[in-house]
């Protein structure tokens, strides 16, 4: 049964690794030119972003159906590798569960028969059982020890991914990924913001957990469809989620800030010389940290208390057309004064109709 778990939970692993999400190819365009308006380009790719589909600073690449990206594989959870990824979540917990049993009966059974009781104390010899003959495998204080270690690696492994399978098994039975969810929080609250009275509907939920739930499962293991184009329920458009995409997109210029720095950061993440409150409370997340000189504009469109998050404005070409997005610290940017009227979009970023 251990090698059976070992196997599975191996194939499993290294298939979410090797055979990868998917990615959008290289200069991809939608069959109809008029459908161009509702998706998002991308200038690294040099693309349009399909629907579902987002930009991978990770693996540079525009990834079908992007969940996230996760460490442990080094690469993406997305469309083709989905069911692979969750059945490694499913098969790892499973596989330490049953490893722990034994060791919990192992140092259960040999412990006991090391007790000794007498009057006043009661003592565990580990040199040797009481019984005749001996165990095959001794079973020392050493033993002991591993088997012990053994037992929490097991247990956390089971608490820790088995919290991430449920996790994954929500997303996947509403038929959203993490970054989607996020996008249907946004849109609620775009909606509230503004009271537009308009009601967005996730466009790809089939309105059943076994219809979802077979979009990543199959017998065959290929997930369906082509990663491209998806089946949407009755009332929704094909676009419905890019177009949403846009709105959301073109709210953050609105609401967005400039600034300009009036001190250097050389985009280290724990700052010394900022401030000791800006060394403790960098913000705990894998996106990147921005390097600023003296003069730079930066557009920021969220912030802590002593950091913030935006892109820095480009002023010329010869900067090569790369997007520099990522976190600053507060201390080193002031507001900068502009004419809203003479605001021109962030490079990079198409200007809404």
């Amino acid at each position: 049964m251990l090698l059976n778990w070992t196997v599975m939970i191996l194939y499993n692993y290294f298939s979410a690794m090797f055979v990868g999400p998917g990615y959008v190819p290289l200069g991809w365009t939608p069959e109809k030119s008029q459908d161009c308006m509702y998706l998002q380009y991308c200038k690294v790719c040099q693309s349009y972003k399909a629907p579902r589909s987002h930009h991978c600073r990770k693996c540079n690449r525009c990834v079908m159906k992007m969940d996230h990206h996760c460490p442990w594989i080094n690469n993406c959870c997305g469309y083709q590798n989905h069911a692979s990824f969750t059945l490694f979540l499913l098969l790892a917990p499973l596989g330490c569960i049953h490893a722990s049993f034994i060791f919990i009966m192992t140092m259960y059974t040999q412990l006991y028969n090391r007790i000794s009781f007498g009057w006043s104390s009661v003592k565990i010899d580990m040199s040797a059982a009481k019984r005749d003959p001996r165990p095959i495998i001794p079973f020392g204080l050493s033993a002991f020890a591993a088997s012990l270690f053994a037992l929490g690696l097991a247990l956390g492994t089971t608490i820790a991914v088995g919290m991430l399978f449920i996790i994954q098994m929500k997303v996947i039975l509403t038929n959203k990924t993490s970054i989607e969810s996020w996008i249907e929080e946004k849109a609620k609250d775009r909606i509230q913001y503004y009271q537009t009275g308009e009601t967005f509907i996730f466009p790809y939920d089939m309105g059943s957990k076994w219809k979802n739930f077979r979009q990543v499962f199959t017998w065959s293991g290929i997930p369906e469809g082509d990663g491209l184009d998806w089946p949407v329920r009755d009332g929704c458009h094909q676009y419905s989620l890019t177009i949403e995409q846009l709105k959301q997109k073109a709210d953050k210029r609105v609401r967005s800030v400039r600034y300009r720095a009036t001190e250097d950061y050389s985009g280290i993440c724990c700052p010394v010389t900022k401030g000791v409150k800006t060394f403790f409370t960098t913000p705990c997340t894998e996106e990147p940290r921005i390097a600023l000189s003296k003069g730079d504009l930066i557009l920021a469109t969220r912030g802590l208390k002593h950091w913030m998050y935006g892109e820095k404005i480009l002023i010329s070409a010869a900067d090569g057309g790369i997007r520099e997005r990522g976190w600053f610290p507060r201390k080193c940017v002031e507001k900068y004064p502009c004419d809203s009227e003479a605001y021109q979009p962030v490079d990079g970023e198409k200007k809404s109709k």
